[in-house]
């Protein structure tokens, strides 16, 4: 099976549904980027999760209401990040809920942190073309590695309501309405991350912590350092709950308690192993670009469909570990001054005999499949010669191949974004 197959294939995860995972708790997948999910209650629901767009935070209501006509009581941000809370706006109306997050609460893509200086234009690029904003579908973007590649994105990041109450102690219980949950902060993607526990129904609302992927150690449309094993002793801590239903944010949920065991278990097992021959290879003194190239993951677990590398990739979190950990330095001296990307670029290419070389050897390269390598040279030329029409038109070229060769989404859709702002 080819990586656009297979790619294509995941697509099934986000086929648009109201899922019941019990008589009061419903789960929309499908509808956006991020699941939303409804805890009917005696007098009012509990919404958990609100999307990245108003649009999608009306669809998603729409359907909602075909079940019940309860007023909104209560929102829950299970953490941070855009897809989860621009939505809550809509959910809200005039219900005037109370909107719970954790006292962690932080957002690097909603401006909920406007003393905080970010490089704003540099991420709100970087996440068009991770996401593959502008692309077609299906054609072009097949989905999101997280979500479906189709949703609407009218009033993206417009519809996010501050939280009104935030949860300070690592363990909380709360009555809403009748129903008994508890709330229980489990560090992830994010170090605001709050999971859900519905004991009586025994589903688990995990957040981030897992979905149906290699988990996003890193994304590539910029973020700080993920803790890696905070992620993990996480996924100890929600294996604890013995849950028989887990309902994540992104993903379908996982029913059937041994299913929810094994998919966590080797999810941390995952992490760790990827931690430790991290810190194995930096201690030999490797340095991470080694590291990225030789690090997979044991057979045991390589070919789980759970930790496919559709949303995040193992070696992109070897270079965040290491650089996250011991900074960007690789402890190679030579590295401590490098030439500029210019000076580096005149030498290797009189080096290589001239520009004209370079370009035919670039050509052949990606004439005969080696699309990285002709990547590679083409960026020593633009180095050069920024300008110029050829060397940008192959270099475009050779982004849209690299997108076939990948099973990666957030990867497909970068290359491709790029091709087309070429």
């Amino acid at each position: 099976m080819t990586p656009l197959e297979r790619l294509k294939n995941h697509s099934n995860e986000f086929r648009k549904e109201v899922i019941p995972l019990a008589p009061n708790v419903y789960c929309a997948v499908g509808f956006a980027a991020s699941n939303v999910y409804m805890i009917v209650a005696d007098q009012g629901i509990i919404i958990v999760d609100t999307t990245e767009s108003t649009k999608a935070a009306e669809n998603v209501f729409a359907a909602f209401r075909e079940i019940t006509s309860l007023p909104v009581r209560t929102i829950i941000y299970t953490h941070s990040h855009r897809d989860h809370i621009s939505g809550a706006r809509v959910f809200a109306g005039e219900d005037d809920p109370e909107i719970i997050a954790s006292h962690r609460f932080s957002s690097d893509l909603v401006a909920v942190d406007s003393d905080k200086p970010l490089p704003n234009k540099a991420l709100a690029a970087r996440t068009k073309r991770q996401f593959g904003i502008g692309l077609s579908f299906p054609d072009e973007r097949i989905n999101l590695g997280c979500g479906p590649g189709d949703r609407p994105l009218e009033g993206l990041g417009a519809g996010f309501v501050p939280p009104t109450t935030q949860i300070t102690e690592e363990r909380v219980k709360r009555e809403i309405g009748g129903i008994a949950l508890e709330l229980v902060h489990a560090p992830g993607e994010t170090p605001d991350h709050l999971v859900v526990w519905d004991h009586e129904n025994r589903i688990l609302i995990c957040g981030d912590n897992y979905y149906k992927s290699f988990p996003n150690l890193y994304a590539i449309r910029g973020t700080r350092y993920r803790d890696f094993d905070a992620w993990a002793d996480s996924l100890d801590l929600l294996l604890a709950f013995n849950a028989d239903t887990l309902a994540p944010g992104h993903s379908r949920p996982v029913v059937g308690a041994e299913n929810v065991r094994t998919v966590l278990t080797d999810y941390r097992d995952a992490i760790r192993h990827v931690v430790a021959e991290t810190v194995a290879g930096l201690d030999r003194g490797e340095g991470a670009d080694e590291l990225a190239d030789k690090i997979g993951l044991p057979a045991s677990l390589a070919e789980k469909p759970h930790l496919q590398e559709f949303y995040g990739k193992i070696a992109w979190a070897v270079r965040a570990y290491c650089s996250g950990t011991l900074g960007w330095f690789d402890g190679n001296p030579t590295n401590l001054d490098r030439l500029s990307p210019r000076q580096e670029a005149e030498k290797i290419i009189a080096l290589a005999g001239g520009e004209a070389a370079v370009f035919d050897t670039a050509l052949t390269a990606h004439r005969t499949g080696d699309h990285q390598w002709s990547l590679e040279l083409l960026d020593r030329l633009l180095a050069v010669d920024s300008e110029n029409t050829q060397y940008r038109l192959l270099k475009a070229a050779c982004l849209r191949a690299r997108a076939d060769e990948e099973i990666n989404a957030t990867a497909r859709n970068y290359y491709l974004v790029a091709a087309a702002e070429i």
